[in-house]
């Protein structure tokens, strides 16, 4: 008798991967100061190690070096990853939603076994790199949210309950993860590198056992003969993927595609300013003139994932005294605006610990656009919603670290803090296009209607399972 929790799923994840997250770009930056000043690392006991070494041009040549590390990174990772995240997810509707689970696992755990393997035996560490773009074959982060969310939308029917449990989705990432950022500073001071690797990789063995056998399914599968529509079963997912699209954005009147369209515009910008912001904090941290140590990155880091917790209880509060959604979105906006600029002029570690206390509702536009899409689109297709959903959060998340990074190597030299500027003055479009919103109107009450299947043969195959049409309220 399986379980229909995904949640234990979502929380040991987000324990296993914070848990190495921040030790991942303080591995990489501590290999490369080796490597560029043939010196170890230093490591101090004291809250800085700026007195450390009084040359800032070796901070500022690591930096640099790191910040392009993970700029090959993220492109070499993009396109598969997102190609796997809009087939499976999409292919989810049909052949079911652990597979969009258990795949991505797999790869999260082939990439920290990589970084194992690397530390352990001190081997390149250009070789992560491939690591990445092997694990990406098995899709990301998006797939794997992507594929809970859907999930967590076939179990429910009534929309404040689908927006609280997508909000405590949230709340659940950043409670463990604030769990596992705490504990890895102290980790790596007592133990280094290796052993927080190999907790990681057996907390993502666990989650897999628990995903393969006590996850129960919620779809039921269509019959072999069904899917296989002209004899190729990858021919049949590429099919469902774009009949999904298809129909999820034609099956709807002109005044909810506008609203469909304007609502994913708003989570791609909020999510590309925001991400690709909050990326580089870490790096930040390692650098003039704050120098943080392991410990204080833990701290930092901890501090930084209760915006997880508090975004949640926002989202309860406001859900339940009635707060207009979109009044929901614009405030996580503003906090996020708030505090990125405190972040571009924060230059000693009391103000870096202050300024994530404006940041503490920045998560709370997610879970309420996630909810306020799906809302007006047809059960029968949150499977390719989400897929492509998690396509253009993975896109967006991709191509931001790409391009903050770019930017941070190009402006680290005369003001790191430029790239926290840049992330709020892009939060200007997620707020326009809200007004845009606010003016078109989110109280759609025409029906979605379902089109006519365009591929011949599909008619059995795509027949709407659930008569009750959802529509945005």
């Amino acid at each position: 008798m399986g379980l229909f929790l995904v949640e234990p799923v979502v929380a040991l994840y987000a324990f296993s991967s914070f848990l190495i997250y921040p030790l991942v770009q303080q591995y990489v930056y501590r290999r490369l100061w080796q490597e560029l000043t043939n010196t170890s690392y230093p490591i101090s006991d004291n809250s800085s190690r700026c007195a450390e070494n009084n040359s800032s041009s070796y901070h500022e040549e690591v930096q640099r070096q790191a910040s392009l590390f993970s700029l090959y990174t993220e492109l070499f990772s993009t396109i598969p990853s997102l190609v796997v995240t809009l087939m499976l997810v999409a292919y989810s509707d049909r052949g079911g939603r652990k597979i969009t689970i258990i795949m991505p696992l797999i790869g999260t755990l082939i990439y920290t076994l990589s970084f194992l393997t690397v530390s352990y035996f001190e081997l390149n560490i250009y070789l992560l790199i491939g690591s990445s773009l092997l694990s990406s074959l098995f899709g990301g982060l998006g797939t794997f949210l992507g594929g809970c969310f859907a999930y967590i939308a076939d179990l429910c029917e009534d929309g404040r309950q689908k927006t609280m449990r997508m909000a405590g989705v949230d709340m659940m990432i950043g409670l463990l993860s604030g769990v596992a950022s705490i504990s890895t500073g102290y980790f790596l001071r007592a133990a280094g590198f290796n052993w927080p690797f190999l907790t990681s990789a057996l907390c993502q063995c666990l989650i897999l056992l628990y995903a393969i056998f006590i996850l129960e399914e919620t779809v039921k599968k269509a019959p072999t003969d069904a899917i296989i529509l002209d004899g190729s079963p990858q021919s049949s997912a590429m099919k469902q993927m774009m009949y999904g699209v298809y129909r999820m954005f034609t099956g709807a009147s002109c005044r909810t595609r506008t609203v469909l369209v304007l609502l994913i515009l708003i989570f791609t910008s909020f999510s590309f300013a925001y991400v690709g912001g909050i990326s580089l904090v870490t790096l930040y941290e390692l650098g003039e003139p704050l120098c943080w140590t392991e410990i204080l990155i833990g701290y930092g880091s901890a501090l930084s994932t209760t915006v997880f917790v508090t975004s949640f209880l926002g989202v309860m509060a406001f859900t339940y005294c009635g707060v207009p959604q979109l009044l929901i979105v614009l405030m996580g906006i503003l906090s996020v605006i708030a505090g990125m600029i405190l972040l571009a002029f924060a230059k000693t570690t009391l103000l870096m610990f202050i300024v994530r206390v404006p940041m503490l509702l920045a998560i709370m536009p997610f879970p309420v656009l996630r909810s306020m899409i799906s809302k007006i689109i047809p059960k029968s297709e949150q499977g390719a919603l989400f897929a492509c959903l998690s396509f253009l959060e993975s896109l967006t998340t991709n191509v931001a670290g790409a391009v903050f990074n770019t930017v941070y190597a190009a402006t680290v030299a005369w003001y790191p803090g430029f790239v926290f500027l840049l992330s709020a003055g892009l939060c200007a479009v997620p707020l326009i296009v809200l007004g845009a919103v606010g003016l078109v109107g989110v109280d759609v009450t025409e029906e979605v209607k379902k089109p006519e299947p365009v591929f011949s043969g599909e008619e059995d195959l795509y027949e709407d399972q659930n008569d009750n049409t959802p529509i945005l309220t």
